[in-house]
């Protein structure tokens, strides 16, 4: 059996549905990108619903957490939990009186029943399955029981679920828009739960409700839900209403093709956001997980991919969720931002030295921008310029086929030419030292290491001479100083 779709010449209606149960999840931000692009691309309309018919998981903070997620990656919504909307509330567990209704047209209509099995019971099925390699799944074995006996023993307070009562022969036959044409025998179906012996419904039942109640257009989701999409199209049938259009986005994917998870990859949006990651940089690395541009330019804004997408052209491969690419990707965005900006950003976002101001922030970030993949790496990376650094050990201050004594004698005069410089600019501290390496006939490495380890005490700080202009004649002569000592020792 098969169900006409919604019309398609109205604006579309289409949302996402995270579920609060911890950290709001990478994978919530790339199906919306998709969602939230068709709908203003189509002049319709994004909603955020809230899943949280799972109480046995639900946490109470994590619903504000993903509000704050989408928000900082500029997803917004137009209807949801904290906006109103015609057709709230938003939340699942506000909408128990809806779902019961629809329970109640289910039953009368016979496509649904009571199920009195016990735990134990299902439990020992599933069992008896596994070892006799039967296909898992619910036996029917309360589909008969009659209407007055089901009352009867519900009235009674028997705990009891309802289920679905798929048919016994024929096909579920539905349209994927990425996938073509999806056909399963309904003796595949299980005879779902739909609601819970706590009176809570399960995901399929609130998932169709509301789709339908909300006047959803297009369900675009990750294909984990491809293979629940014939019972929720059963669903639509029995209920006489007309079925969205499906779009089933790739799964993001770890290097070894299984699903990803936060035991192999980051994929909480508040880790991202810590870590000192761009929203445009994440929004862009998920793009290019479904999706590629025409001009094979990977790097772009929000603007350009809305110009540009075409829903039906999203990908069905397994996209690899590559993190050296996301660094690449949001140094990109990083070196694409105005300083004025980037310092804004750095600073907004907690990544600055505490307590300085944008102003000192600004002196430096211009030799730094070009080194940096993540916000988050700014401090470490420039904490020699606000503060004294660490001193070096011995061993870093005396490069390969050098020694202690030349290393000295180095400093030292490194020391002097900087104590007597008159103008602290670039070309003469450059030029000047240049002329020491030629009259102490030194390799360049000789003078220029152990004078990096004295000023900075790392090895990966940016231009020497960069470095020396920042720092000023007095500190740099001052760790200089500090840097002899260690080498006296």
């Amino acid at each position: 059996m098969s169900a006409s779709e919604t019309s398609s010449n109205h604006p579309p209606r289409v949302r996402v549905a995270p579920s609060p149960t911890g950290d709001p999840h990478v994978g919530t931000a790339y199906v919306a990108l998709f969602n939230r692009t068709h709908a203003r691309q189509g002049g319709g309309q994004f909603l955020l619903r809230i899943d949280d018919t799972d109480r046995s998981r639900y946490q109470a903070t994590s619903e504000d957490h993903i509000f704050h997620a989408l928000e900082w990656l500029g997803l917004n919504w137009d209807e949801g939990p904290d906006k109103g909307g015609p057709h709230a509330p938003y939340r699942q567990s506000e909408r128990l009186e809806h779902y019961q209704s629809l329970i109640e047209r289910l039953m009368a209509s016979g496509h649904s029943y009571r199920c009195f099995c016990t735990a134990d019971r299902i439990s020992e099925l599933r069992e008896d399955q596994k070892a006799n390699k039967q296909r898992l799944g619910y036996d029917g074995a309360c589909r008969e029981i009659s209407p007055e006996d089901s009352e009867r023993r519900a009235t009674a307070g028997e705990p009891h679920v309802i289920r679905l009562k798929v048919p016994n022969s024929g096909e579920t036959v539905f349209k994927d828009r990425l996938r073509g044409e999806i056909r399963v025998s309904n003796d595949e179906i299980d005879d779902q739960v739909l609601i819970k012996t706590d009176g809570f419904p399960t995901y399929h039942l609130a998932n169709v409700a509301d789709d339908i109640s909300f006047g959803i257009t297009h369900v675009i989701r990750a294909e984990e839900w491809l293979i629940s999409t014939p019972k929720h199209v059963l669903l639509y049938e029995a209920l006489d209403e007309p079925l969205p259009t499906f779009l089933h986005v790739s799964l993001l994917r770890n290097a070894d093709k299984s699903k990803i998870s936060k035991r192999k990859n980051p994929v909480s949006l508040n880790w991202f956001r810590q870590e000192g990651y761009l929203p445009e940089a994440i929004l862009n690395f998920l793009a290019l997980m479904g999706w590629a541009p025409e001009d094979d330019n990977e790097v772009f804004d929000m603007e350009t991919f809305e110009e540009q997408f075409c829903i039906e052209k999203l990908s069905t491969g397994a996209p690899i969720f590559d993190m050296t690419k996301l660094d690449w990707l949001n140094g990109m965005h990083i070196r694409k931002l105005p300083i004025d900006t980037l310092a804004d950003r750095i600073l907004s976002e907690g990544f600055g030295p505490e307590g300085e101001s944008k102003e000192r922030i600004l002196e430096i970030l211009p030799m730094m921008i070009d080194r940096l993949t993540r916000l988050g790496e700014f401090t470490d990376k420039t904490r020699w310029f606000f503060q004294t650094p660490e001193p070096p050990t011995k061993e870093d201050l005396v490069p390969k086929k050098s020694d202690a004594e030349t290393s000295l004698a180095a400093l030292k005069a490194a020391s002097e030419f900087f104590g007597s410089l008159a103008s602290f600019k670039h070309d003469a501290i450059a030029s000047g030292l240049d002329e020491l390496i030629s009259q102490h006939g030194w390799k360049k490495p000789f003078l220029f290491m152990p004078l990096r380890f004295a000023l900075t005490s790392r090895k990966d700080s940016p231009d020497l001479i960069e470095v020396i202009g920042a720092l000023g004649a007095k500190q740099s002569v001052e760790r200089i100083d500090r840097a002899c000592e260690i080498l006296r020792q």
